[in-house]
């Protein structure tokens, strides 16, 4: 019977495929706060590296910060199929590797990604199944602009121009597949561990572990 015990107590530790993870919201809604906060509490996520087109800034480090490398390399990788997204920011090309990402898939860890809905909407066409989508909403209007103001960091016209953005940004909602309001930071973060969980017990995640296991347990 020690067999059949052993299997069946392996239950709780089935191999998975690892999933996608990605956050999106308007500018001031806390998604970098957010996906700091999941990074800290769960080491089984890594953080997506993306690759830029731009010069290092002081202290950022190849491969750390950012993979950097030239618009040649860049234009390359598109062309073979090998970024998951793509966009160009202010003359730069920035994007996220394929390779590195289903290599830490492969090995059941999940991988962060912090993009707008253009990025999540490639990612989702390039991954699919694979991808867990979560777009953060403030409580209110009124909210993302007391926060954006609370920064101190731009003047009106500025401000004005972030929340047209933010709120066209917001009109994207529907396309993920939950929707977080981060009325409270504490209450958020819960929640979007809870999401993490529960995606992680998904069958699609974990079918071939289970079926190795039950082969073996049929073996026994």
């Amino acid at each position: 019977m020690k067999p059949i015990l052993d299997a069946v107590e392996s239950i709780e530790h089935v191999r998975r495929r690892g999933m996608l993870f990605i956050l999106s919201s308007p500018s001031g809604a806390g998604k970098t706060t957010l996906a700091k906060a999941l990074l800290r509490a769960d080491p089984a996520v890594t953080l997506s590296v993306s690759a830029t087109t731009r010069a290092p800034r002081e202290g950022e480090v190849d491969g750390k910060d950012y993979h950097f490398v030239t618009r040649d390399r860049f234009s390359e990788m598109v062309l073979n199929g090998e970024m998951l997204e793509h966009a160009e920011v202010f003359g730069n090309f920035y994007g996220s590797p394929r390779g590195p990402v289903e290599a830490v898939l492969a090995e059941g860890r999940d991988v962060l990604f912090d993009v707008d809905w253009q990025g999540a909407q490639q990612i989702r066409d390039s991954m699919k199944a694979d991808v867990v989508s979560v777009f953060i909403l403030p409580p209110s209007v009124e909210a993302l602009e007391a926060r954006l103001r609370k920064r101190g960091l731009d003047d009106e016209a500025t401000i004005q121009g972030r929340m047209g953005k933010a709120i066209a940004e917001m009109l994207h909602w529907p396309e993920y597949d939950y929707v977080l309001i981060n009325a409270d930071l504490d209450t958020c973060t819960t929640q979007l561990g809870s999401v993490l969980a529960a995606e992680r017990l998904r069958l699609t995640r974990r079918r071939e572990g289970l079926e190795t296991m039950f082969d073996r347990l049929q073996g026994a």
